[in-house]
């Protein structure tokens, strides 16, 4: 059970620039390190292509896409109904994978992973975005937005690494809490006549 046991913090938050707390990833993977083709889904985040697309998108040599290790982000600038600004992820299921140059990839320098994961799951980030979008720069769904642009961006947080770690944490274990909760109501809907 998920529960606040008391205010401990109290500290400052602050507007930070995305490019103060993270830098660039553009690692090709040149060696063929990895073979696993990775989409964003907003829903299910950095997932293997064949698995999401029942296909692979990406072509068959990945030597020129970008090489993500375990930990680092991708923004997908592609919208839809559930990411109208695109979408924010954490490679958290592979070790490493292959993302396409279309994405903007980043590895943290001085912040919390999973407050971050927690603020790009909100709509904080959206206007930031909105306004470095070019007017009329939806192209078939894709945003144009420029990396330099795009790590200028703010980033609101708290000042203390620990309170993020505390935040992150939090929305974290109330994932999984959903999740559990999720998965034993799908559990008595399959066992219950009541529900078929």
């Amino acid at each position: 059970m998920i529960r606040q046991t008391s205010r401990k913090y109290a500290s400052a938050w602050e507007q930070r620039k995305l490019g103060d707390i993270a830098e660039r990833v553009t690692r090709k993977n040149e060696n063929n390190e990895s073979d696993l083709p990775l989409t964003i889904s907003a829903q299910h985040g950095l997932i293997d292509q064949r698995l999401f697309f029942n296909a692979q998108v990406a072509s068959r040599d990945m030597s020129g896409y970008y090489l993500l290790r375990q930990g680092e982000f991708a923004y997908n600038k592609s919208t839809s109904a559930d990411s109208p600004w695109g979408a924010i992820k954490r490679l958290t299921r592979y070790e490493k994978g292959c993302v396409s140059t279309l994405y903007i990839c980043f590895a943290l320098l001085n912040a919390n992973p999973d407050y971050l994961v927690t603020y790009y799951e909100t709509n904080r980030w959206h206007k930031a975005v909105q306004m470095i979008a070019a007017e009329g720069a939806r192209n078939h769904g894709l945003l144009y937005i420029a990396p330099d642009d795009f790590f200028d961006t703010m980033v609101s947080l708290p000042e203390s690494q620990a309170e993020q770690q505390t935040i992150g944490a939090f929305f974290s274990r109330l994932d999984s809490l959903i999740t559990l909760h999720q998965r034993k109501r799908l559990s008595i809907r399959q066992r219950s006549p009541v529900w078929s």
